[in-house]
This record gives C-alpha cells, sequence and structure tokens, in this order.
C-alpha cells in the first residue's frame, strides 16, 4: 500500500473512443477497465460512452452515455457541460485530450507524439485535432500516463513536460494470444486461405507504417532467397493506401502480396501463429501491440529500432533502422534461414510477454489517480 491517503474518490473514465475504434488506444482503454474492476474495490467509477454503443465495457462500475462525439471540434467545451453533473474528483482521458473542465483534478494517458514528429503521415484532420490541443492538455493535467520510456521522453523534450509529472505504465497482452493446437491453427489457415507458410504484418495500412520500406525489403529478399515465404498484411486500409498498391505493381509483387482485411481480432491469434516471423517496420509507435502479441504467440517479432518498440521486444528477436531497407530484409534473411536461433528467440518470447500484464498497468494508474486527488 502506498502512502497516498486513501480516502474514497469518484473516478471518470472516458472511454468514448471504443463505439468509433476498435484495437490500440479503444484495447487500452477496455482492458485498462476490466483491470481496474478487480483492482480497486474501494472507489467509485464511472465509465462514460459514447450514446451510440450498445454495449457497456465495464461489468461492475457504472456506465453513462454521453452526446458529446469524439474529436468534434467543439468537444472540449461541449464534454465539460455534460460531466459538470458528475462531481468527479479526477477524470482520466485516455485519448489525450481532456474536456476544458470535467472534474477536480485531469489524469490523460499521452500513448505517442506521431503528430509532432511525423506531421506528414497524419492526415490533416488528425494533425489539427492533436497538434491545437496538445499543449494545453499537458499543462492542464496534473499527472500524464505514458506507454513507454520513449513517449516520456518526447514528452519532456517536445512538449517540456516536468518528468515529475509523467509516469510510465508499460501495456498488457490479452490472455487470448497464446500458442495454439494444430487443430486450431488449420482451421484457421483454411478459413482465410493462408500459405503454410508466411511473413506477417498487423497494423494500418498508412505511411507511418513503413510498408513501402517494407516492401522494397520484401524485393531485396527474394532476390536473395528466390523461395522466401510470402508477405501477409492483416489490418485495414489507411490513407495513401492506392499509393501502396502502386508500389507493389511497379515491384513486380502481386503474386507474392496477400492483403487480409477481413480478419476478425478473435482470430488474430492463430494468425500470429501461423507466421514464420512478424515484421514491424514502423517509422514510429507509441506501443506496438503487434510485437508484444507475436511474442506470446510464439511468433519471433523483428522491429524497428525507434521509439517504444525497443522497450517492448528488449533482446528478442532483431531490430533495424526503418530507413534501410537492406537492414530489414538482412533480418528477416536471419530469421527465415536460422531455425536454431529462432527457436531460442521464440522461447525468450514466449517469456518476456508474459512479463507484460494488465494488473500492473492498472496498479500505476491506479497510484496516479490518488496522485492526482491528494495533489
Amino acid at each position: 500500500m502506498n502512502h497516498y491517503t486513501l480516502r474514497t474518490m469518484h473516478i471518470g473514465i472516458d472511454t468514448r473512443l471504443t463505439y468509433y475504434r476498435t484495437g490500440g488506444i479503444s484495447t487500452y482503454m477496455r482492458r485498462l477497465v476490466t483491470a481496474l474492476e478487480s483492482l480497486d474495490l474501494e472507489n467509485q467509477y464511472t465509465v462514460f460512452q459514447s450514446r451510440k454503443s450498445r454495449e457497456s465495457i465495464a461489468q461492475r462500475f457504472q456506465t453513462v452515455q454521453l452526446w458529446t462525439p469524439c474529436h468534434h471540434r467543439f468537444e472540449r467545451v461541449a464534454l465539460s457541460v455534460e460531466l459538470a453533473r458528475f462531481g468527479l474528483d479526477v477524470l482520466h482521458s485516455p485519448d489525450f485530450i481532456p474536456p476544458l473542465r470535467g472534474a477536480r483534478h485531469h489524469v490523460i494517458t499521452v500513448h505517442d507524439l506521431t503528430f509532432m514528429h511525423y506531421p506528414q503521415h497524419l492526415t490533416a484532420d488528425a494533425r489539427s485535432y492533436y497538434n491545437d490541443q496538445i499543449e494545453s492538455a499537458v499543462k492542464q493535467a496534473v499527472h500524464i500516463l505514458a506507454d513507454s520510456e520513449a513517449t516520456k521522453s518526447d514528452l519532456v523534450t517536445m512538449l517540456h513536460v516536468p518528468a515529475e509529472k509523467i509516469a510510465v505504465h508499460m501495456l498488457g497482452v490479452d490472455e487470448r494470444f497464446q500458442v495454439l493446437g494444430k487443430e486450431t491453427l488449420e482451421a484457421t489457415r483454411i478459413q482465410f486461405n493462408l500459405p503454410d507458410q508466411y511473413i506477417l504484418f498487423v497494423g494500418t495500412f498508412e505511411p507511418r507504417k513503413n510498408i513501402l520500406g517494407l516492401l522494397h525489403a520484401y524485393k531485396l529478399l527474394r532476390t536473395d532467397l528466390p523461395d522466401a515465404p510470402p508477405l501477409v498484411l492483416v489490418g485495414r486500409r489507411g490513407w495513401l493506401f492506392d499509393e501502396t498498391m502502386q508500389k507493389i505493381a511497379e515491384l513486380g509483387l502481386d503474386k507474392h502480396i496477400l492483403w487480409r482485411e477481413n480478419i476478425d481480432d478473435k482470430d488474430l491469434p492463430a494468425v500470429y501463429n501461423l507466421g514464420s516471423i512478424l515484421v514491424l517496420p514502423s517509422f514510429y509507435e507509441g506501443f506496438g501491440f503487434p510485437a508484444l502479441e507475436a511474442m506470446a504467440c510464439g511468433t519471433v517479432p523483428i522491429v524497428s529500432n525507434r521509439s517504444s518498440l525497443p522497450e517492448v521486444v528488449g533482446d528478442v528477436g532483431l531490430q533495424f533502422d526503418p530507413d534501410d531497407p537492406f537492414a530489414i530484409k538482412q533480418a528477416m534473411y536471419r530469421v527465415l534461414t536460422d531455425d536454431t536461433w529462432r527457436e531460442d528467440q521464440r522461447q525468450q518470447g514466449l517469456a518476456r510477454a508474459k512479463t507484460f500484464r494488465w494488473e500492473t498497468t492498472a496498479q500505476i494508474a491506479l497510484n496516479t489517480y490518488r496522485m492526482a486527488a491528494n495533489g
């Protein structure tokens, strides 16, 4: 037990984003609420969701539906009005931007500063939403949660946030991501028409994910390893998708690239299991769930050496410069051709994945709520 006063608090958590998006920040919101429900039996919680939501992400906590939509230009004002009647001690805004006034004290989570590092990789609307408000948001928050030391460092150096105001809480991995049996895997292979072996990418098909760099690296790989397995890209289309399709045609890779946009989240564990290797060549990641999920499923990840990814994988797999297709190619080649090394890395990845627990994430968040209420 920590030294902060353990008086009963009324804590609000803004989870409206879960209606609009799946994965990423929405996964964080869902798992954080679930873990807090088991962890904190003393304080009162209100979980705020979109009025359009048909399911509650909370089982024990009170759920309230709000009218204010996410990322609306009047969101901070409208949300302040809606929240005024609740008398919250602490409001946690897990999607960066808090209302102008929603509680006595505000806690926010900053997952990454992609929009400051690589503004060219975001849509104009996304750049405007975050860039126009992030400075006031970090000043307003009494405490900030960050997904990695890399994001904490960015907050200190780019936005001049005092380091003592920031708590790092690495995220957890869902228990569904585990080594699965042959029968389940074969059924998934047939269902999605997957090859016996493949190189796997999981994520949104957008510039920040560096899919173009991956395509160039894969072209080099096929020169050195003509029988290299196909590249399977799993996710949903982002902006500039047509540019990616054009590059595939230019490189003559049409027959070796498989798109799978219809894979439900419940089937992802099997898709990871079946992959020979996971490649995550992103220019920037706030956390990088696919690398962690792959390790939990026994698939070796190779990742870019930037932002949070080195913190997630540790010494497992290989890291490379995402601007260097040759380096990406070399990493893929090593995993595909060195069976002994790959099996060793597989075992290390399984062990490392077990250390990422949502209970730990939630405990740090709860400590932060207490500091906010007593600060």
